[in-house]
């Protein structure tokens, strides 16, 4: 099998290093060889958080290149336009409309950019865009974001079995967050 890309980006504190963590553990889980990389910037303080997840039949780099992202996975608008060189001219985004403001917006020096989701699918991007936060909300808790995304991103992996992401969510989340995490996952997954 050819080697897949996905991408998750965000901003610091979002769960995306969870998410990268829960796919890393499905994908093993069905056999192939997965490579998942870090890249923090500063996510302390609210900045670009970016998780690069690899895998296939052997993969022997974690690193993603501009245009080779079969998917983004984006936690944020802002942070799905600052990637979007990274996706293939194949390539699927699936994202939040969240918006988070940067410290330029915060400090006044800039303004969040207008009609960003618009841009994006201007941009020839396959978008499935999702008001995350309101399902994560739903679901229980605004942390819970990531599953939603998650859940969404489910549909493009069909031939990966619902029990293999259930049982990927058992293993990486506290149990005392399991049925606040599967109910966001089934959230994300059914909108």
């Amino acid at each position: 099998m050819k080697t897949k890309n996905i991408m998750i980006v965000g901003v610091g504190g979002q769960g995306s290093v969870l998410a990268s963590k829960l796919l890393g553990h499905l994908l093993t889980s069905q056999g192939y060889d997965v490579k998942v990389s870090e890249v923090h910037g500063m996510s302390q303080r609210g900045g670009s958080v970016v998780t690069y997840v690899r895998y296939g039949d052997k993969v022997y780099s974690p690193v993603i290149d501009k245009g080779e992202a079969d998917f983004i996975v984006s936690f944020e608008l802002l942070e799905a336009a600052r990637w979007i060189e990274y996706l293939s001219p194949e390539g699927q985004i699936v994202m939040s409309t969240q918006q988070i403001d940067p410290m330029p917006v915060l400090t006044g020096a800039m303004n969040y950019p207008d009609n960003l989701l618009n841009e994006i699918q201007k941009s020839g991007a396959k978008v499935d865009a999702l008001d995350c936060l309101k399902l994560a909300e739903q679901a229980g808790s605004s942390k819970a974001v990531n599953l939603v995304l998650l859940g969404r991103l489910s549909h493009y992996f069909t031939d990966i079995p619902s029990e293999a992401w259930q049982e990927a969510i058992t293993s990486c989340v506290p149990e005392k967050f399991l049925e606040l995490n599967r109910k966001a996952f089934d959230l994300g997954k059914n909108a």
